[in-house]
């Protein structure tokens, strides 16, 4: 029955309290959900969170809950990511923070499995078509490595991760800012049902809240605590991205941006981020991965492109660094700098020129051929394939 209690307390609360109110956080702290709810409801009239709770309906809630099958989780509960409880450690971000005191989840997987191993992709709405198609890319490879992609649900950079994600089969979470009862923005409905099919979809706003400012910042520190790390693709001056890699740094999660196009308004957060030490710069999925894995799992190994003069026997390369950068030189005056004998510089300035790598010259000397070192191509390139 106490469990009963706190759940629909904090039901309550979620309806009453803006998320991310520090008065919240600190009186949970000290007090029960139920002991706040009872103090809530019986203070002064011009007290604005007892104005609002003479207004909660909560078998009205509880049907609406109901009709959209939605769930109201809670500290406790089996579904409840330990990662929240971050939120409660870490500094406020523009005067909020905290745990939520509970998540409105629709969908039919358990939230606390999916975000066991989750990655966020974030940025701009008005995203190009290069961070469209990184986003995706970034989608695609996290999940299909086993990773959840969380986002926000929104246009531009969100909805090509989340696409991105379940393109691949591959689990994908999307933490909306409004009640999960209207889908937000409406055009990504099709999007978010797909997501609750197969994964879930949350959200720290009650059935019936809207959308709003604040809302959009706070569910910004939510996708930050149920994630290992956070990956800015685009974002401007002033995009929301900035505020989720705040609440991502102040919780000690890795803080990650793909480089774009120089001069580009959405290159504007990943650049500055970078250049201020707040990012890791990151290229694509296995940057992601190495970063975010535990120490020593997942390590890159940077695949090294052999060169022509690598390929070069310790003669042919004596003889080759012999040549001057400019005219030509005489066979037995490479041989002396290259220390061969004539016969075997000769043999080697032979092989050297069938590569194109130096060529004779007018007065009887050797210079360096068309050629210059660059990387060797491999058969299969060489063949198209």
């Amino acid at each position: 029955m106490g469990d009963e209690q706190e759940r629909v307390a904090r039901m309550a609360l979620s309806y009453v309290v803006e998320a991310g109110d520090l008065r919240l956080r600190d009186r949970l702290r000290v007090q029960s959900a139920a002991d706040v709810w009872r103090q809530v409801r019986s203070a002064r009239p011009d007290d604005a969170w007892s104005r609002r709770a003479e207004l909660v309906d909560l078998p009205s809630l509880a049907a609406l809950a109901a009709k959209h099958d939605l769930r109201f989780i809670i500290p406790g509960d089996d579904e409840w990511p330990p990662s929240l409880t971050d939120l409660d450690q870490s500094e406020p971000v523009q005067r909020w923070g905290g745990m939520p005191v509970g998540l409105w989840v629709r969908g039919n997987g358990s939230l606390a499995r999916l975000t066991s191993r989750a990655v966020a992709v974030v940025g701009c709405r008005a995203c190009t078509a290069y961070g469209e198609r990184v986003s995706t890319e970034l989608g695609a490879g996290l999940a299909g490595g086993g990773a959840t992609v969380v986002s926000g649900g929104a246009y531009g950079i969100d909805a090509a991760a989340h696409r991105g994600a379940l393109g691949e089969d591959g689990p994908t979470v999307a933490v909306l800012a409004g009640g999960l009862d209207h889908v937000y923005p409406k055009g990504n409905t099709n999007l978010v049902n797909a997501i609750a099919e197969e994964c879930v979809v949350v959200s720290e706003a009650p059935p019936g809240a809207t959308p709003s400012r604040r809302r959009f910042l706070t569910r910004n520190r939510l996708i930050a605590a149920l994630s290992a790390g956070v990956v800015v693709v685009e974002g401007t001056s002033r995009s929301g991205a900035r505020n989720t890699a705040s609440w991502a740094g102040s919780m000690f999660r890795h803080v990650m941006a793909v480089p774009g196009p120089v001069g580009n308004s959405t290159s504007y957060l990943p650049h500055w981020l970078i250049k201020h030490e707040q990012a890791a710069l990151v290229t694509g999925v296995a940057d992601v991965r190495e970063l975010v894995a535990p120490m020593g799992e997942d390590l890159v190994e940077r695949e090294r492109q052999p060169r022509l003069l690598d390929e070069l026997e310790p003669e042919q390369a004596a003889v080759y660094e012999a040549l001057p950068s400019r005219g030509s030189r005489s066979t037995g005056a490479i041989a002396l700098e290259a220390g061969v004998h004539v016969r075997v510089a000769l043999i080697a300035l032979e092989e050297l020129r069938a590569r194109g790598l130096v060529a004779a010259a007018s007065d009887g000397g050797w210079r360096l051929g068309v050629v210059q070192d660059r990387p060797v191509r491999s058969a299969q390139e060489q063949g198209g394939g």
